[in-house]
């Protein structure tokens, strides 16, 4: 299993919205960056990832699951963009802000840190732990 970041402006797309959604989850549309595609392209059935607020909040706020490989965004005809589905599984016990993360020195080389507005990126198995620790949630 892999780990990923999903950030999203809750204004657009809220953690509620993706809770929302149930087991039948929701395609994680409208990417139009070529690198958080490509991260995309590599995830699995099964993988884990955050789900990010960004904007004004700018925190961990759950953790969702792939439930479907990429394939063609259904919100654009341009061939070159896929996306995956992804469910919620559980919200983070106590939601991890980008401030705390950034003040742990055990995570100064995640992505997160270093390039911010990535809206899809990958997350090391000790990050994932050491987040997960933070927001009081069991990591799997």
């Amino acid at each position: 299993m892999r780990y990923w970041l999903f950030k999203s402006e809750p204004s657009t797309w809220s953690w509620d919205n993706q809770v929302a959604k149930g087991d039948a989850g929701e395609e994680w549309d409208g990417v139009r960056n070529y690198q958080a595609r490509n991260f995309m392209r590599d995830m699995a059935l099964g993988d884990r990832g955050f789900f990010y607020h960004s904007q004004s909040e700018k925190a961990v706020v759950g953790i969702v699951e792939v439930i479907a490989t990429a394939h063609p965004d259904s919100t654009t005809d341009d061939d070159r963009w896929d996306c995956v589905d992804i469910k919620a599984v559980r919200p983070m016990a106590r939601p991890v802000t980008l401030d705390r993360i950034k003040a742990d020195p055990r995570l100064s080389e995640m992505i997160l840190v270093r390039n911010s507005r990535l809206s899809v990126q990958p997350v090391t198995t000790a990050e994932w732990r050491l987040v997960c620790d933070l927001g009081q949630t069991e990591p799997d």
